[in-house]
């Protein structure tokens, strides 16, 4: 599992996996509105990780930025440690 600390946003965390074949899973979100980022957690179950950061990527909440704009940042930078 995978460990993002958030910034500029009301989660603080976000946990997650990505398996071999680059389908994210397992994504937890801690703190933040427990209602929407659940939905987001069930919405990009099994997707492809360039799919799910071309769906959240940019999207802006407050400080100009959003969880799930942080959480396009993780699964960039994941990419980026794993040469994805």
């Amino acid at each position: 599992m995978q460990t993002y600390i958030t910034k500029g946003t009301c989660s603080r965390q976000i946990i997650y996996d990505v398996t071999p074949d680059k389908k994210v899973t397992g994504v937890k979100f801690i703190g933040g509105c427990s209602g929407n980022l659940q939905a987001v957690s069930r919405l990009v179950e099994g997707k492809d990780i360039d799919e799910v950061i071309s769906l959240l990527k940019g999207i802006k909440c407050r400080s100009n930025t959003s969880c799930g704009d942080q959480f396009a940042l993780a699964l960039t930078e994941y990419k980026t440690r794993h040469n994805l």
